[in-house]
């Protein structure tokens, strides 16, 4: 969700946003506030073509598993065990970074659809926010990624039955 969230969405929260020029600073930036660290050294084409990734990913939050497919198969997804003690990933002991991530999101994606989770993969439904979030409900109500898109809903709606 990060990579979408981070490099393909271009309205947040109400608000037009343009895909960041540096993405690879954006990437650095997200993962720092995630409190993560990037083992390997970013370039700006790999940044670049992270972003692709992202719009590959982001059909699957509305339900198209086509190009979640397309993209398993391009990205060379095949689970593995590499290093000491092994490790289990979903991409080839030689991928490079961009489709090693690629790999990796797209199995976890496509297993939380396998699971009969799919349904849990979400889009916000506010107005001007296309933000992508896993719904953790126990009945799967949520219809928004924050408080801030849900009280901006909740107030168009009032507003509307206010003038009926």
């Amino acid at each position: 969700m990060l990579l979408v969230n981070e490099l393909h969405v271009t309205h947040v929260r109400g608000r037009r946003v343009d895909p960041p020029a540096d993405r690879r600073a954006a990437l650095e930036e997200a993962f720092t506030r995630q409190e993560r660290a990037l083992d390997e050294v970013l370039t700006d084409e790999d940044a670049d073509r992270l972003a692709d990734v992202a719009a590959e990913l982001h059909p699957a939050f509305t339900g198209d598993v086509a190009t979640l497919n397309q993209a398993l198969v391009r990205h060379a997804a095949v689970p593995s065990l590499h290093g000491d003690p092994p490790v289990l990933a979903f991409h080839a002991p030689g991928a490079d970074l961009v489709d090693a991530w690629a790999a990796d999101a797209g199995t976890a994606l496509a297993m939380v659809i396998g699971v009969g989770q799919g349904r849990r993969l979400r889009s916000c439904e506010a107005e001007g926010c296309e933000l992508v979030f896993f719904d953790v409900t126990r009945n799967t109500s949520r219809r928004f990624c924050g408080l801030s898109c849900q009280n901006r809903a909740k107030a168009t709606a009032y507003r509307a039955r206010r003038r009926t």
